[in-house]
């Protein structure tokens, strides 16, 4: 089926100026489930151009009106959530449960979030009595979203760009862009003026490149892969854009020998969640050397009782990893993993039982991994553990850091002082401790090669602002 909306450009549904289809597989099937337009070099130039002309406009708005329409953006979004939970089900394999709570809930977590960040954002503040300091809207934005968790980064990039007053070109996905385009419809419903927001599908090398290096865009936000991301950097160096980056991740999840006696199966269970398609993922679980053969114990534990089954189905099972690449991907890493040396302690190469068509993976763990095999050091981006042992807390911090990224780690030990201390020597944007979440609006972000910037709450406002110093203010 096609789908009857194509891109949303000055504030109406538009068909693309050239043909050029492609079809969207549900990975649970592997059969198509819609077939959507690419752009091309036109549609982004059209839609780029609807972005710039709405700016003056939009960026002198007051405050309290983009409030409002955020206000009502939140009510549709959550009108409308079983709708984005059926798209994203469908596009991406995320089971039922998942895909309500976890991917339509971080949509609406984080745009109230924004909306809790922009009622105390001073967009003029006293920097002397002389002297004021300006936050204004940095101009057009191009946001690049990804497959993997659709809203959560969508919401992140857009709603930020859309209350300090930018305005937009998202280009989601082109292997998740039905919850973009019902996104953009949620956007059209609550009122935003034409211009404000525009979508166009593409793939990275379309639309993807021609957003970064147009000299019309301001701003390029991405979370994707950090060789997409590399490219990105390049493409928008010309013009000297901003770019800010959510790149890949290789989380350690330090569990020393006093932790809570449920820590290693709390991080079997959030390795495989979204079968494994987290950036954020906890995949290398380092144990102290005392616990190590438990910990290995139990966590094939838990990978064997983990359930593989459709997106469609509810319940707590782990869906289909999202495209026959990902599926090849990961399992050629399965391999290789088992030809360096790694002990496969459950799961391994194939589909699970009964399960002879979908991009399903079996659960995976590996243990007496080493630094020096590829499981060690990819982001294999599926449901694939791996443990290895540590001596004391140098060692635990020596192998947490031995990678090029730093996106998130985790520490788990009943001695406040040495995780507080451990937190501080991880070089990652991120650390979990103790199994306790983030709080709405912390700043999402990762040093070294998982990205620079911070998205959520206030920092994700400041993020899309410009910073302006302006003399002999007075009141």
């Amino acid at each position: 089926m096609k789908n009857a909306k194509n891109f949303y450009i000055n504030g109406a549904w538009v068909s693309p100026a050239k043909a050029n289809d492609l079809d969207v597989i549900n990975p649970s099937t592997e059969e198509v489930c819609e077939t959507i337009s690419l752009g091309g070099q036109a549609d982004t130039d059209a839609a780029v151009s609807a972005a710039r002309a709405a700016f003056d406009d939009w960026s002198q708005t007051d405050k309290g009106e983009r409030i409002a329409l955020l206000k009502t953006l939140s009510e549709v979004y959550n009108d409308r959530a079983e709708e984005m939970a059926q798209a994203i089900s469908l596009e991406m394999g995320a089971p039922q449960d998942l895909a309500r709570a976890q991917q339509v809930g971080a949509g609406s977590w984080h745009l109230g979030g924004f909306l809790k960040a922009m009622e105390t954002f001073e967009f003029e503040r006293d920097f002397t009595a002389t002297e004021k300091t300006l936050y204004e809207p940095i101009g057009v934005c191009a946001l690049i979203t990804p497959w993997n968790w659709p809203m959560n980064q969508i919401v992140l990039k857009a709603v930020p760009a859309m209350a300090v007053g930018c305005t937009m070109v998202l280009k989601p996905s082109e292997i998740s862009p039905l919850s973009g385009i019902l996104f953009a419809d949620f956007v059209h419903e609550a009122g935003f003026p034409a211009g404000v927001f525009n979508m166009v599908n593409g793939d990275g090398p379309g639309v993807g490149s021609q957003l970064s290096a147009h000299p019309e865009v301001d701003m390029v936000s991405f979370t994707g892969s950090s060789r997409a991301g590399k490219l990105i950097s390049v493409a928008a160096a010309e013009t000297l854009k901003r770019v800010s980056l959510e790149l890949g991740g290789k989380g350690a999840n330090i569990i020393f020998a006093d932790a809570d006696e449920k820590a290693v199966k709390s991080g079997v269970v959030r390795c495989f969640r979204n079968t494994g398609q987290s950036c954020n993922a906890p995949t290398r679980m380092l144990v102290e050397r005392s616990r190590y053969d438990e910990a290995v114990e139990q966590a094939t534990e838990m990978a064997n009782a983990t359930v593989v089954g459709p997106a469609s189905e509810e319940g707590k099972h782990i869906g289909p990893l999202v495209s026959e690449m990902q599926f090849d991907k990961v399992q050629g890493l399965i391999e290789q993993g088992i030809k360096e040396g790694a002990k496969l302690m459950a799961g391994g190469v194939g589909r699970p039982e009964n399960l002879n068509r979908g991009y399903y993976c079996r659960p995976t763990v590996f243990a007496d991994v080493t630094p020096d095999m590829e499981i060690y050091k990819q982001e294999i981006f599926g449901p694939v553990l791996s443990i290895m042992p540590f001596d004391d807390e140098a060692h635990a911090i020596e192998l947490a850091n031995d990678t090029p990224y730093g996106l998130t780690n985790y520490i788990q030990t009943a001695d406040d002082e040495k995780r507080r201390r451990v937190a501080r020597r991880v070089r990652s944007g991120m650390v979990e401790t103790n199994g306790s979440g983030f709080a709405q609006g912390s700043p999402f972000g990762g040093y070294k090669q998982s990205g620079n910037g911070r998205e959520g709450g206030m920092f994700g406002l400041e993020e899309f602002c410009e910073v302006k110093a302006v003399s002999g203010w007075t009141s």
